[in-house]
């Protein structure tokens, strides 16, 4: 009985706070609002973060990952043109600027960081890969454009340790290339002396760059390659008459067959002259009575 009443008296006050309901809800209309949109903003919000991470996040690395291949592979390609005297090393700057305009609409600070880094790495790389001699003015331009990028990814990487110490090393690389090695020194020093940057790999670069950048001070010129010298072929010098004993040494001189004909033939004696060959053609009989003292000496 008693649980039968009880049942009853919840289906009665049931049955009236649904009656009263229109009324509550006229006079709490403006709380219940608030409070339905309050709900699809917290819903919209963690739908959204969530699509954000699964899905933009992720499509923004894999194009930054593109990019990084792309500029690896176009390296490539610039050093295999220098082994053949083409210079390729414009593709880079060209392909650069992929980076730059990936980094203004990156949704995430980190990600736009690492894109600047790597377009200032680019402009500084691409001034050692030209082939032809770069002028000091293309220079300057250049490596002001690479430290103006680390500045901005060094403000967009704040709250990264790792991002902004890299960033404030690419400056110091920046300054070695310009020639303001005080300026370099001190920006190493300032990372080498940092706490925070404790752990990263920069840190470990900016102490190592201390200790060898007076090598690095001078100005390395290199030589021009030595030509190749044309190497002409030689004949060998040629023996054409048979060395004789008994005449002068200079006429049993070796003949030089490349040398001028005038140069090899033997000076003629005057035509008065009779001239027995070098070589005995004809042997001699007893019954000669001229005595030759020399077989190879003219008759007198």
């Amino acid at each position: 009985m008693k649980s039968e009443h009880r049942h009853e008296l919840k289906t009665n006050e049931l049955a009236e706070w649904l009656g009263n309901l229109p009324q509550w809800a006229k006079e709490n209309s403006k709380t219940i609002i608030v409070v339905v949109v309050l709900v699809i903003v917290i819903l919209i919000f963690y739908g959204w973060r969530r699509y954000d991470k699964n899905v933009l996040q992720a499509r923004e690395r894999i194009e930054f990952t593109q990019m990084l291949d792309g500029i690896a592979s176009i390296e490539g390609n610039v050093v295999s043109g220098q082994s053949k005297g083409v210079d390729y090393s414009y593709e880079l700057i060209t392909y650069s600027n992929n980076l730059k305009l990936f980094a203004e609409s990156a949704r995430r600070k980190n990600m736009a960081a690492m894109a600047l880094i790597k377009y200032a790495d680019v402009l500084r790389k691409e001034l050692h890969y030209r082939l032809e001699e770069v002028s000091e003015q293309d220079r300057q331009e250049q490596i002001n454009r690479a430290k103006t990028a680390y500045t901005q990814a060094m403000q967009k990487a704040k709250s990264n340790p790792t991002l902004f110490a890299a960033a404030k090393f690419g400056l110091g690389l920046c300054e070695e290339e310009l020639g303001n090695f005080e300026e370099a020194r001190s920006i190493y020093q300032e990372i080498a002396s940092n706490e925070d940057f404790d752990g990263t790999v920069t840190i470990v670069q900016a102490k190592k760059r201390l200790s060898t950048m007076s090598e690095y001070q001078q100005e390395v010129v290199f030589k021009p390659a030595p030509k190749a010298e044309t190497q002409v072929a030689t004949e060998p010098m040629m023996q054409i008459n048979p060395v004789d004993m008994n005449m002068p040494i200079g006429v049993n001189l070796s003949v030089d067959a490349n040398a001028p004909v005038d140069v090899n033939s033997i000076p003629k004696k005057s035509d008065n002259t009779r001239q027995v060959s070098d070589v005995n053609l004809r042997s001699l009989s007893p019954d000669d009575s001229i005595l030759y003292s020399d077989v190879n000496v003219p008759v007198e």
